[in-house]
């Protein structure tokens, strides 16, 4: 090794733990580019409107993969793949019931005794963000 390599060597170890750190997100929520998927409207859909639509389907797990990873990965595993740390989201079904539940804890957050367990992402993440995550994470297999 020359002294240029080692001085330079020496200058970016330091900065090895900082990108470990960071490597599943800074933990604030991030927004989600939902460029590509129509616009839902305001009023909130009871059910995923990209579950059976064959022409957005894909679309929605392409934004749904982007927007899981910068803002859930960090907890509840990458790939929906919980390392037990929160829930696998994997197990959730895929019924009205199921998509009621998800919607509220994504937009109200978690919170058990006084701990906050998940942040709420109300006014954080849109519902076009929202579906598309949840068309994400029904997509991951068991």
């Amino acid at each position: 090794m020359n002294t240029r390599t080692a001085l330079l060597a020496l200058i970016l170890l330091p900065l090895l733990p900082m990108h470990a750190a960071l490597a599943h997100g800074d933990g604030a929520p991030q927004p989600v580019d939902t460029s590509g998927l129509p616009p839902l409207g305001e009023e909130l859909l009871a059910i995923n409107p990209y579950r059976n639509d064959a022409t957005l389907k894909d679309k929605a797990i392409e934004v749904g993969s982007r927007g899981y990873n910068s803002n859930c990965a960090r907890c509840h595993g990458l790939e929906a793949k919980s390392g037990g740390m929160a829930p696998d989201l994997r197990e959730l079904g895929e019924g009205e019931s199921e998509d009621g539940w998800f919607l509220s804890r994504v937009l109200q957050g978690a919170t058990v005794g006084e701990r906050q367990k998940m942040p709420p992402f109300e006014g954080l993440l849109s519902q076009e963000a929202i579906w598309a995550i949840r068309t994400y994470i029904d997509a991951q297999p068991e």
